[in-house]
């Protein structure tokens, strides 16, 4: 029989804690809290965001960093409504900080709610949830088949195109072509195959290293400025495309290296939604088209256009993306004052 440690309870309640279900959604991980966070100020979600940055951002450190986390940790914090209709607001969070919107986090919250929380989907039953995201209210979708099986997908925020075919110098790299497209987050998008970048997972220090190149050259470059709200105005990250693909029903491959270096295990879901808007802008997706987008690692979402509008004078359209999630775990995080790495550290 092999040795069990019996854990002092008392001892436990000793520390600040934080609670987290943790999920991961075609492979990219999501941290939600459930527990330990105060009560977060603001009347609308953007309020609450800049207030994390400002008054809570050590809490984020302790859940995304080392040795709780890793530099490609995800995370993400539920809160009150704040918007009329809606179910519940959201808040992202990464190694650098706090993202306006994220496809694989409503997914996985979706999916987590449904499956483990209060979020009640009968079989048979089609529920649309409301969620304040920073980048805009989105409007989910969580459908239980007679079978009980879970299906989420979502409609994303109006996803435009900013600029096609502009060509920016890359310090050790040389000249090259972008596009820049907005999904809930603004990306610069780069043809792999022209450049000869591989796009496995066996090339993942080369991505890293030119898409954090890329993202700083573009920015240079490129200025951005949302059309209606001053936070939401800069550049995320860079997405690699390529036509080489795992399998031959998908449309092509995204690796998104995003915030501070962090490589998406998904193909990203404001990654799909801005690239359906700039294929879409080349005629080169209709409107009634759905098609799969592979990732790093071989794992897929669909995305399809749900409707095409204007949007402070430009072209857009709203997407929909269609993924699964699954649980990976329940965590009591403990923080201890005495110790010296409480807030975590990182190590790339």
């Amino acid at each position: 029989m092999s040795f069990k440690l019996s854990l002092n309870d008392e001892k436990i309640k000793e520390f600040q804690t934080l609670t987290t279900i943790d999920a991961h959604t075609e492979g990219e991980p999501l941290r939600i809290i459930l527990d330990g966070y105060p009560e977060v100020p603001g009347t609308n979600i953007l309020a609450k965001r800049r207030c994390l940055q400002s008054e809570l951002d050590h809490l984020r450190q302790v859940l995304m960093y080392e040795p709780r986390g890793h530099a490609d940790m995800y995370g993400a914090l539920l809160t009150e409504p704040t918007t009329e209709g809606s179910d519940f607001g959201i808040l992202f969070m990464h190694n650098e900080g706090y993202s306006s919107m994220c496809g694989h986090g409503i997914i996985a919250a979706v999916t987590m709610a449904a499956e483990y929380a209060n979020l009640e989907v009968l079989v048979g039953q089609r529920r649309t949830v409301g969620i304040d995201a920073p980048a805009g209210k989105i409007t989910a979708y969580a459908e239980r088949s007679e079978s009980g099986e879970l299906a989420v997908s979502f409609d994303n925020v109006e996803s435009f195109v900013e600029v096609c075919d502009r060509k920016v110098h890359v310090p050790g790299f040389g000249e090259l072509q972008y596009d820049i497209a907005y999904g809930g987050a603004y990306y610069a998008y780069v043809d792999a195959d022209a450049i000869d970048v591989d796009c496995s997972p066996n090339n993942s220090e080369q991505l890293i290293q030119l898409g954090r190149s890329i993202k700083h050259a573009v920015m240079a470059d490129y200025p951005l400025v949302h059309p209606t709200e001053e936070d939401l105005g800069f550049l995320y990250g860079t997405i690699f495309t390529s036509k080489k693909t795992d399998e031959e029903d998908s449309h092509s491959r995204h690796v998104c290296i995003f915030a501070d270096g962090e490589v998406d295990r998904s193909p990203t879901g404001t990654g799909v939604s801005a690239r359906i808007a700039l294929l879409h802008h080349r005629g080169e997706v209709s409107s009634q088209e759905r098609i799969k987008i592979e990732s790093i690692i071989g794992s897929s979402m669909q995305v399809e256009i749900a409707s095409q509008l204007d949007f402070e004078g430009k072209p857009a359209v709203i997407p929909r993306v269609f993924g699964t999630a699954f649980i990976t775990g329940v965590n009591q995080f403990l923080i201890d004052s005495n110790d010296p790495l409480k807030h975590g550290f990182l190590i790339r």
